[in-house]
C-alpha cells in the first residue's frame, strides 16, 4: 500500500456490501479517495459506475476539504435489498448543509453539487453526530 497507507487514516470496513474510509483534511485526500473508490468499485465488479463515482467522491471530498477542518469520511454502500443501487457518502465534521448555487461561467469554483445532482438518482444531506453527511445514489446497471 506504501504512500496510500499514510493518507487513509482509518479503514473501517471493507466486507461485504459496505466499505469505509476516513481520510485526513488535506489535499491529497482527494486523489488518495477518488483511487479507493475506484479499487473497491472494482472489487465488487462495477466498474460501470467506476467513473462516475470518482468524480462526484472527488468534487465532496474537494467541498468537505474547501469548508471543513477535520477528518473526512467516505461510504459506498450495496443495500441489499435493492441491488440496482450503490449508496455513497461523504462525511465531514462541518455540520452546515452544502448550498447548490448556480456558478457563472466564468467561476473556477461552484459546479460540485450541481453535478451531483444531475449524475445521481438522488442526492441529499442529513446531520450527523460531529458534522454532516452528503449522499448520492447511483444506477447500477444489472
Amino acid at each position: 500500500m506504501g504512500s496510500l497507507a499514510r493518507e487513509v487514516i482509518g479503514v473501517i470496513d471493507t466486507e461485504g456490501d459496505r466499505a469505509e474510509w476516513t481520510f485526513p483534511a488535506d489535499p491529497g485526500a482527494v486523489r488518495t479517495a477518488r483511487s479507493t473508490v475506484r479499487r473497491q468499485l472494482h472489487g465488487w465488479g462495477l466498474d460501470s459506475v467506476g467513473d462516475i463515482t470518482a468524480l462526484l467522491v472527488s468534487e465532496l471530498v474537494t467541498n468537505a476539504l474547501r469548508h471543513a477542518t477535520g477528518p473526512i469520511g467516505v461510504r459506498l454502500v450495496r443495500p441489499p435489498d435493492l441491488p440496482d443501487v450503490l449508496l455513497v457518502e461523504v462525511s465531514d465534521p462541518l455540520p452546515d448543509p452544502p448550498r447548490e448555487r448556480a456558478a457563472r461561467p466564468e467561476d473556477e469554483h461552484g459546479r460540485g453539487l450541481q453535478l451531483v445532482a444531475s449524475s445521481s438518482r438522488r442526492w441529499g444531506t442529513r446531520p450527523g453526530e460531529s458534522g454532516k453527511t452528503v449522499w448520492f445514489e447511483l444506477a447500477v446497471p444489472t
